[in-house]
């Protein structure tokens, strides 16, 4: 029960209320709910017993109408609202009062639940650029990541090519040293110190600088692919097949 219904008081307002019209009680309960902001809603086990207690009293009536009970004030009734018109006043007075405390309360209610809202929201979207910067953040440190990834990769291949050059000049520089000493070789063993006439020697050289031509060839083609065994048997009966008519060719 509502604070403003002290004892005896809300029998004296129902009786107001159907003064003003004939009621039913679900009408009634209704219009209590207006008056009080929807903050006070009486049960119907609050109205209905003290409906039916005013009509034992004789203060009220009731007649059925589209099954419903409408309930009317008596002449009885109205006489004992006139009799009690100063304390029914000060009732009114008091209802007035409580629904504009009732209304403040809920302004204030709405006030603190807007600004309660605002600050979430400003929350909300502080969070949001908060996690859309450390999103940002976090992509740009991906993406410094991936190119220092990228470029030491870069990097070290670049070195191992270096590295491979390296080897592929040092190995030739070697290969053509050691063709030279077998150039030189050659060309003595086929002199043996001793003195042809320059024909034979012109043409013992260019034949000694053909081999060496050839097996610089060979050489460089080793070292750009790779020497498998089917390959290395297969150069071997080249070579054999090669000699043989060299050989042949010379006698």
């Amino acid at each position: 029960m509502s604070p403003v219904f002290a004892h005896g008081r809300l029998r004296l307002y129902l009786l107001k209320l159907l003064e003003e019209s004939p009621r039913h009680g679900y009408e009634v309960i209704r219009l209590l709910q207006d008056r009080f902001l929807g903050v006070y809603s009486p049960s119907p086990g609050t109205i209905y017993p003290r409906l039916a207690r005013l009509e034992e009293e004789g203060l009220v009536t009731h007649e059925v109408v589209e099954g419903k009970k409408v309930f009317t004030i008596t002449e009885k009734g109205r006489a004992e609202l006139a009799a009690r018109a100063d304390e029914l006043a000060d009732l009114e007075q008091e209802i007035s009062q409580s629904v504009r405390d009732i209304a403040r309360e809920v302004k204030e209610d709405v006030r603190d639940t807007v600004r309660s809202l605002r600050e979430e929201l400003t929350q909300m979207a502080r969070d949001v650029r908060h996690t859309e910067a450390d999103e940002r953040h976090q992509a740009r440190e991906s993406h410094r990541a991936a190119g220092e990834d990228y470029r030491r990769a870069w990097r070290e291949q670049k070195q191992a090519w270096q590295e491979q050059k390296q080897e592929f000049q040092r190995q030739k520089r070697k290969w053509k040293e050691e063709t030279e000493r077998w150039k030189h070789d050659w060309m003595r063993g086929m002199w043996g110190g001793s003195w042809q006439g320059h024909g034979s020697r012109d043409r013992d050289e260019a034949l000694g600088q053909m081999l060496a031509e050839f097996v610089e060839e060979i050489r460089t083609a080793a070292a750009t692919s790779a020497v498998t065994e089917e390959a290395l048997a297969a150069a071997h009966d080249a070579l054999y097949e090669a000699a043989v008519r060299i050989r042949s060719a010379l006698r």
